[in-house]
């Protein structure tokens, strides 16, 4: 149970870092392109690779699972969760399963480029499927 709550405070922390430094560089880079949500990605893809590494071994066996899980799921997690595709994918390739590594990426971009087009247009359909029987 205390893993639960490692976990949601790296997360609340991730989350609060990634709103705050997602702000600050749209202030400083503008929006022409959604350069927080692409720079904290890429941060968030090196720091969890870093601690991945970090952790194995015989100095990652030293460091309780909690903190593996407080750092790993939620302070990464909050922060963004493409650092865990990345992480996943790369643990893949690295498992000898490059198939399987592509078709996560595959399947993670087309699959959630279609929730995210259901999801927008979900409302707008509800919206006209109850105009359309109230008539």
């Amino acid at each position: 149970m205390l893993a639960y709550g490692y976990v949601a405070l790296g997360g609340a922390i991730g989350s609060a870092l990634r709103f705050g430094i997602n702000r600050w560089l749209t202030l400083l880079l503008g929006d022409a392109l959604p350069w927080g949500t692409i720079l904290i990605n890429m941060g968030g893809s090196f720091i969890i690779g870093l601690f991945a590494t970090l952790f194995e071994g015989a100095a990652g066996a030293s460091t309780p699972l909690e903190i593996r899980q407080f750092v790993l799921v939620g302070l990464c997690g909050g922060f963004t969760t493409f650092s865990s595709f990345s992480l996943q994918t790369l643990t893949l390739l690295h498992s000898g399963e490059p198939v399987r590594a592509f078709l996560n990426i595959a399947l993670s971009l087309a699959l959630c480029l279609v929730a995210v087009a259901v999801g927008y247009l979900l409302p707008g359909a509800l919206a006209t499927m109850s105009g359309s029987a109230g008539a």
